[in-house]
């Protein structure tokens, strides 16, 4: 039995493939966009090239009381490498989390394709090499919440 697990959501936007991936590709809009739930962002480090990298902090709302960090109580640290960034068609992130606890430990691929739907595109986000401490049904809730709140950053 592997350790880890797959997941795939897809949402269709009223934003073109350009705009999405603009918005992948900009340390401020990835701040504002990509914390899923009511969570915020810190872009600590972006080189944003093929080969280049980005280091990222999500924040949990401090009223929410329970611990939930992977890195800190209310805080998870991330590392992206760049795998592959086609622009207005495809990025890849290679992504690690900064965590003292190994069911976090590993490499997490997450592939973002952008296709040209009607007068939008129809975005999806595929998680393989989910490690064993996020559970399958959080990452998917994750990045649904993401996709909603990056259409909304783009106007729908």
């Amino acid at each position: 039995m592997s350790d880890t697990s797959s997941t795939v959501v897809s949402k269709a936007m009223k934003a073109s493939c350009e705009a999405v991936y603009g918005a992948f590709t900009d340390p401020d809009a990835l701040a504002a966009w990509l914390p899923p739930g009511s969570m915020h962002g810190i872009v600590h480090d972006f080189d944003g090239r093929e080969g280049g990298s980005l280091r990222m902090s999500l924040v949990y709302p401090e009223d929410e009381g329970l611990p939930r960090g992977k890195t800190l109580d209310n805080i998870d640290t991330f590392d992206v490498r760049f795998v592959a960034l086609v622009p207005a068609s495809k990025i890849v992130w290679a992504v690690r989390f900064e965590s003292d606890d190994p069911a976090y430990a590993g490499e997490m691929l997450m592939t973002t394709t952008m296709e040209p739907a009607g007068s939008g595109s129809q975005i999806t986000i595929a998680c393989d090499d989910i490690p064993r401490g996020i559970r399958p049904e959080d990452n998917e809730t994750g990045c649904r919440s993401t996709l909603n709140k990056l259409a909304s950053f783009l106007g729908g």
